[in-house]
């Protein structure tokens, strides 16, 4: 059965206030760097997972996401899916 990997990017929704976006902003800005305008922090997660096809794995990745990874009401999220055998990228979402 063919591998893939996968990268999630999960951030909170724009409508949504960032309070450690914000604490950073203000470090940032303490350091020096007034042209930093907006920071939004988030989550960065790497997964490997089986599957028959592409097709099927970002199925997986879609139900998993949205089950597990991702708060769907205050964050949305994105992926880059790679078949491991073929190291192309295949979908991103």
């Amino acid at each position: 059965m063919p591998q893939f990997q996968a990268k999630v990017y999960v951030t909170l929704r724009p409508s949504v206030l960032d309070p450690a976006g914000v604490a950073v902003q203000a470090g940032i800005h303490h350091l020096g760097y007034s042209g930093v305008e907006q920071v939004r922090i988030g989550k960065f997660i790497e997964l490997s997972l089986a599957a028959t096809d592409a097709a099927q794995a970002q199925a997986q990745l879609e139900t998993i996401c949205d089950q597990l990874l991702a708060n769907p009401v205050i964050e949305v999220y994105r992926f880059e899916l790679v078949e491991l055998t073929g190291k192309q990228p295949l979908k991103t979402a």
